[in-house]
Parts: structure tokens; C-alpha cells; sequence
């Protein structure tokens, strides 16, 4: 499986997250439905920890099955 940000990002947007700011490595997504922030990390063009990945699309309502 990819874990990478890009793809996070792109299930993130598909869902109703925009990109809010950019501080330092971490770009923040917001919901204003769920009005919800989430920091995603992005380290150059390296995938995220497995850990990571699922743990910022259960704090965005994503159910790891549907990915």
C-alpha cells in the first residue's frame, strides 16, 4: 500500500478538506463541515509511517477499508 502524503492529500480533498495553511513541514486541511482541522505532514517524497497515515484518516472520518 502507499502511504504517501500525496495520497492522503488527494482522499482528503475528494472528501470536502482544504488546505488551510502551511507551517513549516505540515500542511493543515480544514472541514468546515465538521469544522476540523488536521496537520499532514510532508517530508519531501517520503511516505509517512503506517501509524500515521491511519491515524490522520480516522481523525478525518475516512474508514481505512474504503481506501
Amino acid at each position: 500500500m502507499d502511504y504517501s502524503p500525496k495520497r492522503l492529500i488527494n482522499l482528503l480533498k475528494e472528501r470536502g478538506w482544504e488546505l488551510q495553511r502551511i507551517k513549516g513541514s505540515h500542511h493543515i486541511y480544514f472541514n468546515e463541515e465538521l469544522n476540523r482541522t488536521i496537520p499532514v505532514p510532508i517530508h519531501g517524497n517520503r511516505d509517512m509511517a503506517k501509524g500515521t497515515f491511519y491515524t490522520i484518516l480516522k481523525q478525518a472520518g475516512i474508514d481505512r477499508n474504503e481506501v
